[in-house]
C-alpha cells in the first residue's frame, strides 16, 4: 500500500477568498483532487483551529471527505516576531513528529496564501489569497501527489527543525 501524504491546509485564502465571506466556496475543488489519491490526508492548519473544535472544523468538508482529515497542528506561540517567519511548517512538523513513525521520509506539502509561514517552498501550493484554491492549485497538488506517489518528490536537506533538537 501506498504511504500516505499529509496536505497541511490553511482555509482563509484557500478554501475561499481571504477577507470575505467564509463560504468554502473553493472546498469542493480541493476535495474533488484528494478524492483522486486514496493515500491523501488532510490536516487543517487554519487559525480556526484554535477557535472551533475538531469535529467542527471536519463538518465543512464533503461528508466522504471527512474521515480522511487526520487533526489539527498544534499551535505555538511565537515568542518574538521573528518567529512568525515558518511558524506554520514548525507546526507542522511537529504534527508529523507526533503522527508519524519516520518524518524524514514523510510525504506533505501545504496549501496556503502566506509564503512566509512555509520554509519549505518546494512543498508549498501557494494559493492567491484574492481567490482561493484555483485550477492551477489543483494541477499543482495534483503533480505534487503524483511525486509523492511514485517516489520522485524533491528530497528536504533537512526535514528536522531546529526546535525538535533542543534539549
Amino acid at each position: 500500500m501506498t504511504q500516505s501524504s499529509y496536505i497541511f491546509m490553511d482555509f482563509d485564502g484557500v478554501t475561499h477568498p481571504w477577507g470575505e465571506v467564509e463560504d468554502f466556496r473553493c472546498l469542493p475543488q480541493i476535495e474533488a483532487v484528494v478524492r483522486d489519491y486514496a493515500e491523501a490526508r488532510i490536516v487543517i492548519t487554519a487559525d480556526s483551529r484554535t477557535h472551533f473544535t475538531l469535529a467542527e472544523l471536519v463538518a465543512r468538508f464533503a461528508e466522504d471527505v471527512r474521515p480522511r482529515v487526520s487533526g489539527v497542528t498544534p499551535h505555538l506561540v511565537p515568542r518574538s516576531g521573528a518567529e512568525l517567519h515558518g511558524l506554520r511548517e514548525r507546526e507542522a512538523m511537529l504534527w508529523l513528529a507526533q503522527h508519524v513513525t519516520d518524518t524524514s521520509s514523510a510525504s506533505w506539502c501545504a496549501l496556503d496564501d502566506a509564503p512566509g509561514n512555509w520554509l519549505t517552498r518546494s512543498r508549498l501550493i501557494l494559493t492567491d489569497f484574492k481567490h482561493g484554491f484555483g485550477d492551477e492549485d489543483a494541477a499543482a497538488l495534483r503533480r505534487m501527489l503524483d511525486s509523492f506517489r511514485s517516489g520522485t518528490a524533491q528530497p528536504l536537506k533537512s526535514r528536522e527543525p531546529s526546535f525538535l533538537r533542543r534539549a
